[in-house]
């Protein structure tokens, strides 16, 4: 499988909205409970770029777009600015097949010269191939939220997981 990292463009967001609706009707890891617009992921799109610690990258197979990899600001205020929180979502046809972990790979390597101190992950459970994702990247579990999310009609729990990138 030839899968190309790149950055995301906003040719993209189609698709990317497609992927993330998928999730949104097929689950709920998205903790939303209706679809979004192409105009909703086209603002997403608009809080990454290039340079500096937010950023979108893709995945591609045979020239189409199957996955999605963001490091995100944590929180407003400006003592969160060195904690970025990683996000991921799959095409369910590449799912368990290596992507996420180049994905993954391509991101940290992208914010690698980045200021950056903590990287955090909340994942929607049960979830085991994400939680299985970010164990293998050096993330650490560091507690569920339990039943803190009500979507569809039911309460959903989600681990927390961080990774330290520096010791300052």
């Amino acid at each position: 499988m030839d899968i190309d990292i790149r950055p995301a463009v906003e040719s993209d967001i189609p698709v990317l909205t497609e992927m993330f609706n998928y999730y949104v009707e097929n689950g709920y890891s998205t903790y939303k409970e209706k679809t979004v617009t192409t105009e909703y992921m086209l603002n997403q799109f608009k809080q990454y770029d290039l340079v500096g610690p937010y950023r979108m990258l893709i995945a591609e197979l045979d020239g189409h777009v199957v996955a999605r990899a963001t490091s995100s600001r944590y929180r407003e205020p400006h003592v969160f600015r060195k904690t970025v929180e990683f996000g991921i979502y799959l095409a369910p046809e590449v799912a368990d097949k290596g992507v996420g972990s180049k994905l993954y790979k391509a991101l940290f390597e992208s914010l690698q010269d980045e200021d950056i101190h903590l990287v955090v992950a909340g994942i929607a459970l049960p979830n085991a191939g994400s939680v299985a994702l970010h164990k293998k990247f050096g993330f650490k579990e560091v507690g569920v939220y339990d039943e803190y999310a009500y979507v569809n009609g039911r309460f959903h729990s989600s681990l927390w997981m961080q990774k330290r990138l520096s010791e300052v």
